[in-house]
């Protein structure tokens, strides 16, 4: 069955990319989101998830109601266009979105440039950038509305607006929804089939969303995170890759 869907994912892609990067024109890695950058840690308080990278461990929030932050923003172009990012969306530098450590990817954001008062709104679709003392990548489109893109980095605040329904911004809620978990995705519908069936033969029950260009293999809903957390560990044990999602 095809679905046309909107989805927030609630882990880091296994087969994703985390962005290292500087300004442009500076050295740029990167690393590619494995089993070993990817670990599981006992959650904290306030966390959705926890991934690692280079050893050090980051706290994905629950949502992004309040959240402020001041510090330095970096963008990266040209080299990463075309490739796939944390989210699963593909990266285009001349859409509005960025990269960022915490956020629920899928958050909106306004950027205010406090060296010269230019603001933008960029999505969250990324994770990074992992160089000390920055807090937010920016695409080549958002750094070049901001008035960042000759100097590669300046001072700024951010200031999270939500997610985006019907032309407005509403805060994330991961304790209630529909959760899904997903197993697999193609770019071919008859793949996703083929895949589908042999999952409903080991006994689970799974659909087919199409979502950010491609068919998705999903188990659920579930209505509360912790349920589909259940539902996923049982999963795993038959498709190590599952993964949590939301679809609107």
């Amino acid at each position: 069955m095809k679905k046309k869907a909107t989805v927030i994912l609630i882990a880091p892609l296994i087969s994703g990319c985390i962005t290292l990067v500087g300004p442009e024109g500076s050295p740029e890695i990167k690393a590619p989101i494995t089993a070993k950058t990817i670990q599981k840690p006992t959650l904290a308080k306030g966390c959705q998830s926890i991934y690692r990278v280079n050893g050090k461990s980051y706290c994905v929030l629950k949502h992004s109601k309040g959240f402020e932050q001041i510090g330095i923003a970096s963008w990266y172009g040209p080299n990463f266009h075309g490739r796939k990012t944390a989210s699963g969306e593909i990266y285009n530098m001349y859409k509005m979105t960025a990269a960022h450590k915490t956020l629920p990817l899928g958050t909106y954001v306004k950027v205010i440039n406090l060296e010269n008062g230019k603001t933008a709104i960029v999505k969250i679709n990324d994770r990074g950038p992992f160089v000390p003392g920055r807090i937010i990548d920016l695409s080549f489109a958002a750094a070049e509305k901001l008035g960042i893109l000759g100097k590669g980095t300046a001072k700024v605040k951010i200031i999270a607006l939500g997610r985006k329904e019907d032309h407005h911004y509403v805060t994330e809620n991961y304790q209630k929804g529909n959760f899904f978990v997903q197993l697999a995705a193609f770019k071919e519908y008859s793949n996703a089939k083929a895949f589908m069936d042999k999952v409903k033969k080991s006994g689970i029950k799974a659909d087919i969303v199409m979502a950010y260009g491609l068919y998705r293999v999903v188990v659920g809903p579930e209505l509360t995170y912790v349920k589909a957390q259940e539902k996923k560990e049982e999963i795993r044990k038959l498709f190590p890759d599952a993964f949590i999602l939301t679809i609107d």
